[in-house]
Formats: structure tokens, sequence, C-alpha cells
């Protein structure tokens, strides 16, 4: 009986719920707003901000990637007794920065400011409303609509790279404490300033349409020149070989493989710095112009060094890719892709010849820091003033080779003369205070037993030996027969 019942009940439910949707269905049809132009451009500028954020995050996490690629690089071009202390170092130096940015960095960067020379106020992001966004969105020295805390992060990545580049520099002998302050320091002050007068929408710089797209000044050179004021005022490593010839890399396998990641988070450093997906031609010119850089930098650094050496060398090869892509990021937005392919091309040459300059100078540079980002961040930021597309500058005006005069390329040499005497005054100020209170070069003892035994108790390869060690052992195991753990099983 139930059974029969049941079925009934279900079909009278449909039947209520059915009537039920026809009467009120149409009343609720009519309530609902039709859409509007105003609406549907309201909505369409929702996904667009959703699309860009998205966007800027992903090249902001590959930015933050190309940390790994500098403690590999470093690792595979140190020897191996300061490997651990130059991981130890690119590790912390993020940590380090992530907080001094947040407290003051990011504020003197871009907050609002006072006379084009340094931001006032978003210190400790104090100012922003919870979900990050000013009233007209972004935040006062950035012209954007994304959330301000998505606009941090990604100039946080770019704010770790600049102490990266210093500590390879000074990898080997530098006081770990002293590695602590200076990339405090670096985060809070001295990177944060440049970035203001440049990619501050009220910066000096920046007014005066100086151009510098993805960072060849504002990151590299200020990592160069800090690196290289750094290096000369710490001296030699223990041991060096002598000047004119670089000492052996401790594994060409980790430097190849550093190189590569480099170059791949590249395409954030670059892409990523259009800050949004409205333009999808800029980017695709961006990319293209970063990829053609980095080539030709790689085939002229390794041509030119073969044509002098008679060799194959890796090595300079890997430093020649780099070189290509830091002159590149200046402008990776402003120049055509055969501009791309000649600064490419210079950058693998000039890094050559900025190895053996430093070398000359008996400045010890582990990493070619200087010769990488110093002189290539300063070329490439010229190079627009050179090769510049009056299409695609800021101010419509061409470069020299172009047809444009002096106008563009007087501004170049401005900025670039301007960071560099702010920079280098700064990083003696700055090294020399810590040389004076015993915190910039490591204990002399370390230059005996290595700086990864002395600072940090380790070896990067514990179970590596050199033969006298294994032979020493095993002649001492023979004298005193020890269970194996097989044995023991």
């Amino acid at each position: 009986m139930n059974k029969n019942i049941k079925p009934l009940y279900r079909l009278l439910a449909l039947a209520i719920g059915s009537m039920v949707f026809a009467i009120f269905a149409p009343t609720v049809v009519q309530a609902a707003d039709p859409p509007t132009l105003q609406s549907l451009d309201s909505t369409t500028k929702q996904l667009q901000i959703s699309i860009d954020t998205t966007w800027v995050l992903l090249t902001g996490f590959l930015v933050f990637f190309m940390q790994t690629g500098f403690s590999m690089l470093e690792a595979g071009l140190l020897r191996q007794r300061g490997v651990v202390n130059a991981l130890l170092e690119n590790f912390v130096d993020a940590a380090v920065t992530i907080l001094v940015w947040w407290g003051i960095g990011f504020g003197i960067a871009f907050g609002t400011s006072a006379g084009g020379f340094i931001g006032t106020d978003t210190f400790f992001l104090s100012q922003l409303p919870i979900d990050g966004a000013f009233p007209s969105g972004g935040v006062p020295g950035i012209a954007s609509n994304l959330n301000a805390y998505t606009l941090f992060f990604f100039q946080f990545a770019f704010a770790a790279t600049a102490s990266t580049i210093t500590t390879g520099a000074m990898a080997g002998r530098t006081d770990f404490v002293g590695d602590l302050i200076y990339s405090a320091i670096m985060g809070a002050f001295s990177y944060p300033l440049i970035v203001h007068w440049v990619w501050n929408a009220n910066g000096w710089l920046a007014k005066m349409s100086f151009h510098d797209f993805a960072g060849s000044a504002v990151v590299h050179s200020v990592g160069g020149w800090t690196a290289i004021v750094g290096a000369y005022l710490l001296g030699p490593r223990p041991g060096r070989t002598p000047w004119g010839t670089l000492p052996p890399a401790h594994n060409l396998g980790l430097a190849t493989l550093g190189t590569m990641i480099l170059w791949f988070g590249w395409y954030g450093f670059n892409p990523g710095s259009t800050l949004g997906t409205g333009n999808p031609g800029l980017i695709g010119l961006v990319t293209l112009n970063t990829t053609l850089g980095a080539g030709a930098g790689a085939l002229a650094g390794m041509l030119f060094q073969y044509f002098r050496s008679g060799k194959w060398d890796l090595v300079y090869c890997l430093n020649g890719s780099l070189a290509g892509l830091v002159g590149i990021t200046a402008g990776c937005a402003f120049v055509a892709p055969w501009a791309a392919i000649l600064i490419g091309l210079t950058g693998g040459v000039l890094v050559v010849l900025g190895i053996d300059l430093i070398e000359a100078m008996h400045i010890d540079d582990p990493v070619s820091a200087f010769a990488v980002h110093g002189i290539n961040g300063m070329m490439g930021t010229l190079a627009v003033g050179l090769f510049g597309q009056a299409e695609l500058t800021l101010n419509k005006k061409a470069g020299l080779f172009l047809g444009g005069g002096f106008d563009l390329l007087g501004v170049q040499i401005l900025g670039v003369v301007a960071i560099a005497a702010f920079t280098v005054a700064f990083a003696f100020l700055m090294f020399g205070g810590l040389k004076a209170i015993g915190r910039l070069r490591v204990d002399s003892e370390a230059d005996k037993i290595g700086i990864d035994a002395y600072e940090h108790g380790a070896t990067v390869w514990p179970d590596v030996y050199a033969v006298e060690e294994f032979v020493e052992e095993q002649q001492n195991l023979s004298k005193n027969p020890r269970i194996n753990a097989l044995e023991g099983e």
C-alpha cells in the first residue's frame, strides 16, 4: 500500500512546485534590472583588473624565483669553501628585504613625493585600507588600478634582486652580520630612493621622461655599483689566483642551471613590468626583445672569448646571456627587435672587456657582478637614447640614431650619472661604516679554514673527500675496525 502512495506524493509535490514557479517566475524576472551600458562597463573593468592582478602576481612569482637562479649561479662560480655562506646569504637576503621593504622601503619608493626625491608616507602600509585599494586604486606613486598589496609584492621581488647582485661580488669573505646589515640598508634606503626618482610618477627623473622600463639602471646598475664598492673595500679572497686569471668555478652545472633560471625569471622581470594585459602587443614586443637580447649576448660573449683564447668558454657564454638580458631591460618596451639584437651583442662584448677591466684594477668580483649588471645596466639605459622608437617612447621622441636628436639621450645620460654618483657615494658610506665597526670582512681565521667552516660549521659537500683524506680515513679504519651498518643489522 505504502509503495503505491509514495510515487503519488512525489507527483503531487512536483505539480505544486511547477505551479508556484509558473506564477512567480515572471515577477522575479521582471524585478531583475536589465543590463545597461554602465553595468556592462563596470563588469568589464572588474574582469580586466582581475586578469591584470593574476598576471602581475604570476610574473612577480617569476621574479622572486630569480633568487634561486642567483643562488645556483653563485654556488657554481664560487669555490667550494664558500658555497654554504653564499646560499644562506641569498636565502636570508629575501627574508630581510621583505621586512624592511614593508616597513620603510616601499614608502620611500612609492609614497607621496617630497620634491621628487623621496616618499613621505605609506610606511608599514599603514595608510592602506584593509582591502589594499586607495579610492583611485593602486598606490600614490604608481598609475595603476591594481590592488596595492599586489603592487607591493611585485616591487618587493625587484628590491630583493638588488641586494642579491651585491652579495655575489662580495662572496667568500663578507662578515655574515655585515651582510644582514647592508641588505637591510639597501632594501630600506638606497634602492628605494632610486626607485622613487625613476618609477614614482612624481619622481624628478620620471618627470623628465627618463626611460627605464624594467630596471637596467634602477635595479642592475644600483646593484652593480654597490657591489663593486663593496668588493673594493673588502679586498680579495684568500688564495686568489693571479690577477687576469679567473679562479676556477666550483660547479659549472650549478652555474648553468642558475643562469637558465635567471633567463626564465626575466620573463617576469620585463613582461611583468607592463603591470597589466591591456596591451597584448606590448607584452609580445617586450618578450621578444628580452629573448633576442639574451640570445645575442650569449653568442657574442662566447665568440668574443673564443677569438681571444681559442676555447669555447661556458662561463663567458653564461655571462654574455646575462649581460644581454641586463642591457635590454631598460629598452625592451621602447626599441625595435633589431635594436634588441644590437644591444645584446654589445652586452656580450662589454661583459668580457668589463671582466678584464675589473681584474686589471685588482678587484675580486667572483661572479663578475659589475661587468654583468653595472656596466651593462648603464649601457642598456643609454641605448634607449640611441635606438628609442618615437612610436614607443613615453614622450614620443626618437633616439639619436633614429633622427630624434640629443633630447632623449641627454636625459638618459643625466639619469645614469646621477644614479651612479649617488649609489657610489652611499655605498662608500655604508660599507665604510661597516668596516669601521669591524663588520665588513670576516675574521682572518675564516681565511685559513674557509668561511663555510668558520661562519656556519658546514660544507656543501660533507661526504666528498680529497684522495688524501679518503686514504687516511681508510688507514685509520684498518687500524681501528668498526662494525659497519650491514654487519650490525
